[in-house]
């Protein structure tokens, strides 16, 4: 049996699976600039989110490879610097209402 994450919100599966699933909602934001998922993945998203954007701008090979390692994506490197006079604050959460199929409570999560 996979170990359970105890702290912070679960989304099904053990720990690697919403480790995997949270590395592939960062790579996915940063390809598209946003996305539309539930409102519960969209506030744990950002904290990740943001962690890797702090991450790919101090720079650093030691750095640069824990984001790698994480988004399993060379292509982070274009949103460091868009950020470079922000000290943090890189994500906003919209709330856009009900999905209509289950009634789950949506969201879109963007870069600022």
């Amino acid at each position: 049996m996979p170990a359970t994450p105890k702290k912070g919100r679960r989304f099904g599966g053990g720990a690697a699976h919403q480790k995997a699933m949270m590395g592939n909602l960062v790579a996915s934001l940063i390809a598209a600039e946003g996305l539309v998922t539930t409102e519960a993945k969209a506030k744990a998203l950002r904290p990740v989110a943001e962690k890797m954007v702090t991450k790919a701008k101090k720079g650093g090979v030691d750095h640069q490879r824990q984001v790698v390692a994480f988004i399993r994506d060379k292509d982070f490197t274009e949103i460091a610097p868009r950020y470079e006079e922000r000290s943090g604050g890189y994500t906003r959460i919209l709330k856009l209402g009900p999905r209509h199929g289950d009634n789950a409570p949506m969201a879109r999560i963007e870069f600022v």
